[in-house]
Parts: C-alpha cells; sequence; structure tokens
C-alpha cells in the first residue's frame, strides 16, 4: 500500500519552461499520482472520480492478470470491488461504452462530444460495408428487433436467411454481431449491459442514456472539449499527445489546441530536451515530489501512447502478446512498475486462478536501478495486487535479472 504523501503544494504560478522532472511530476500528478491511495473502503465516490480525471477509461478483454480497465482502477486506489465501475456504467448509467481511444468507458456526458465522429464510423471488420450495402435490410430488422424486443446481445439474433452465421478472420466472430457493432458505432445502438460471457448487449440510445442521446454538438466545439479534457488528464503534452488521446489526427487537432492557448486553457511552454512544442494546462500542479508504487496496465493513459512513456521516462515499451514465445525479450503480459516518479522494472504477470497464485514468470529493472527498495515495494505491490484478485499466494519464476531479489523480497 502507498504511504500518505504530505499536503500537495503545486506551483501554480505562470511557467515557460519545464525541466523533463518536472513534466514527468505533472504527468503523474494529472493521472492521479500525486495523492496516496484511500486508508479505508474504496467508494463509488472514489472510482467515479477517478474516471473523471481520466476522462476515459480503455476497455480490454484480455484477461491474463485481470482486464486492463479494472487494472487502471487498481493502480490509482488500490483494491476496490470491481462490481463499483460495473455499477457505474451498468446501472447507474454515468459512464457507458463508446469508441474513444480505442473501446472506452466515457463519461455520459461525452456521447454527444462523440456523435461527429459516430457519423463517420469505420464499419469493422474492413470490408464488412458491402456486406451492409446488399444486406440493407436485414441490418434494419436487426435495429428493429432491439427496438420491438429491447436489449439484445448477438447470441439472441438470427443471421439473415441463406448467408453463414460466422465471420472468418475476424474477431467479430459473427454475422449478427458484427451488425450490431456497426449500429452501435454509428451511434444507432448503445451498450445496455455485459453478459457473464462478456458480450455486449445492445438497446437503444434512447433508453441507455436518455439525457444525452439527442444532442447534438458541432465537430469543432466537440473537439475543442475532448482536447480540454485530454490536456487536464495528462498535465503536460504536445499536439500528437493531446490528438491520440481520444483518436484523433493530429492535423484536427492543431487549430482546436491553438483555439485552447488563446482561451487560456493551455499555455505553450519548452520542456527541456523534448523536441516537439507542449502545452501545460492553466490548472496543472507542478508537485516537488511523487511518491506512488504502482503496477500499470499496458493500456494505461500513463503509457499507452509509446512515444510519450519513451519522452517522459526513458522507457521503450510494447506489448509482446503477439509476438512468437521464442522473440519475445521481457514477456507475454509485461506490466511497468512505477516508483515515485519513475519506471524502475518489467513485471510478466499472470494469475493461475487453479492454483490460487499470482504468478510473475519473469520480472527486469530498468538500468541503474537499486535492487533492494524497489523490490520491497514491488513485493508490497503483488501482495496487495494478489488480494485483490482473491489469490492466496504470489511466486515468482527465475526468469529475469530482478528474479532473485524480488523472491527474496516477498520471502521477507
Amino acid at each position: 500500500m502507498l504511504k500518505r504523501t504530505p499536503k500537495r503544494t503545486p506551483n501554480r504560478a505562470p511557467k515557460s519552461e519545464l525541466s523533463p522532472d518536472e513534466a514527468r511530476r505533472v504527468a503523474l500528478a494529472a493521472q492521479g499520482f500525486d495523492r496516496a491511495r484511500p486508508r479505508g473502503r474504496v467508494t463509488v465516490a472514489h472510482v467515479r472520480r477517478t474516471m473523471h480525471r481520466l476522462g476515459l477509461v480503455q476497455i480490454d478483454s484480455v484477461n491474463v492478470a485481470v482486464q486492463a480497465h479494472y487494472q487502471v482502477l487498481f493502480s490509482r486506489l488500490g483494491p476496490y470491488d470491481r462490481r463499483l465501475l460495473d455499477d457505474l456504467v451498468y446501472r447507474r448509467r454515468e459512464f457507458t461504452e463508446q469508441w474513444a481511444h480505442e473501446a472506452s468507458y466515457v463519461p455520459a456526458d461525452a456521447w454527444p462530444l462523440l456523435r461527429h465522429r459516430m457519423e463517420r464510423h469505420r464499419i469493422r471488420p474492413r470490408g464488412f460495408e458491402a456486406f451492409l450495402a446488399r444486406h440493407a435490410d436485414y441490418a434494419e430488422w436487426v435495429l428493429a428487433e432491439v427496438r420491438e424486443r429491447g436489449p439484445l446481445s448477438a447470441e439472441d439474433v438470427a443471421e439473415p436467411a441463406g448467408v453463414h452465421r460466422r465471420l472468418d478472420q475476424a474477431w467479430f466472430g459473427t454475422i449478427p454481431r458484427a451488425v450490431l457493432e456497426a449500429h452501435f458505432g454509428s451511434g444507432r445502438l448503445a451498450v445496455a449491459g455485459r453478459r457473464r460471457n462478456q458480450a455486449r448487449v445492445f438497446d437503444l440510445p434512447e433508453r441507455v442514456l436518455p439525457a444525452h442521446h439527442d444532442h447534438v454538438i458541432p465537430a469543432a466545439e466537440a473537439e475543442r472539449e475532448l482536447l480540454r479534457r485530454a490536456a487536464r488528464a495528462y498535465g503536460v503534452a504536445t499536439a500528437r499527445d493531446l490528438a491520440d488521446y481520444w483518436r484523433m489526427s493530429p492535423a484536427a487537432a492543431r487549430p482546436r489546441i491553438a483555439e485552447l492557448v488563446e482561451e487560456g486553457t493551455l499555455r505553450a511552454v519548452r520542456v527541456h530536451g523534448w523536441r516537439e512544442h507542449a502545452y501545460l494546462h492553466a490548472d496543472a500542479a507542478v508537485p516537488r515530489r511523487i511518491r506512488a508504487a504502482a503496477l500499470l496496465s499496458p493500456f494505461d493513459p500513463v503509457v499507452w501512447f509509446r512515444p510519450r512513456a519513451h519522452r517522459l521516462f526513458d522507457f521503450e515499451y510494447r506489448i509482446e502478446i503477439y509476438t512468437p514465445e521464442s522473440k519475445r525479450r521481457w514477456g507475454y503480459y509485461v506490466l511497468p512498475f512505477l516508483l515515485d516518479d519513475r519506471l524502475v522494472a518489467r513485471v510478466d504477470l499472470k494469475a493461475d486462478r487453479a492454483a490460487r497464485t499470482l504468478v510473475v514468470p519473469a520480472v527486469h529493472a530498468e538500468p541503474g536501478v537499486s535492487a533492494e527498495g524497489v523490490a520491497v515495494a514491488l513485493a508490497a505491490e503483488l501482495r496487495a495486487m494478489a488480494r485483490w484478485l482473491d489469490l492466496d499466494d504470489v511466486r515468482v519464476a527465475r526468469r529475469g535479472d530482478f528474479a532473485r531479489p524480488l523472491a527474496a523480497a516477498l520471502r521477507g
């Protein structure tokens, strides 16, 4: 668990230059790592506040250790009841699913901000537009089925007569799911819930988001607000960083960023060592230090844009899930370990639920890292994560230069 930090004393004086250390602390403070985790039980208010602070949480189905969207909150809040997140999205409807930074949870009021993108949504899988054009009556029938029957998953919907149900070489899996997903991407359907197998259940937006579904915001205004939210969540960022947060093109983002500078939301700054111009949010804190210890999901905003992670932390990072095992350098599902304001280790992680054990197949320290202090902090974080996942033990394999110090710290 994290130690309670002293009261923050942010520097809010206008700054035109930042050192690399200052930029790193600004970025981590904006992401919520400038404060201690809750001492007592984590409440729905903690989860709500964290999600609003981030602006969006990327959804990922990989469950090697725990799904990424749950891990992002654990990194900031520590052990919490994962049902709190589900409750905010699927029962309270304060957040919803939509394509944002890939598939994401976003505040319900972000739906109108994304409407202009839904209108030009890229149909997936590639080439499926041709199927929709040939079977337009079927696509409309699927929509009518949802309207008449209520929330439906792909398994509740029949395929067109004479058409094979399965879709080869596509993660959508079936024709009904691809059609439902196309309606979702274009804003004609919203996600009403998830089944036990994580299958999306779709309904009409007016029944899922009654206060927001028909609100239309002009594209320029919507893009400006999305970038405001990205800038608040990042603290300090380049134009490319800000554009990537909501997966906008840098060309579309730049005029909106200029408008945010003019209105005073952003200040152009120079970060020593950065080749690109940077922008500092008007409310960004510049803490004197960060006290944090957290395993970060590969899809955490701190590291999801790899050029930014390299710029801030001198940390080259890639996910090796799709890399052949013989060619992997770090491991299958590797989480960076944040200690204070540095990324100090790479932890390959797996939950062996049958053995009720959190397994570390490999762990590597970053160059120049002192083993003793990092091993103790990482051991504490792994124990906390194991308890959170209802696992009884943590086991470290021998692979990696940090395996022996970590195993010793866990024994101690």
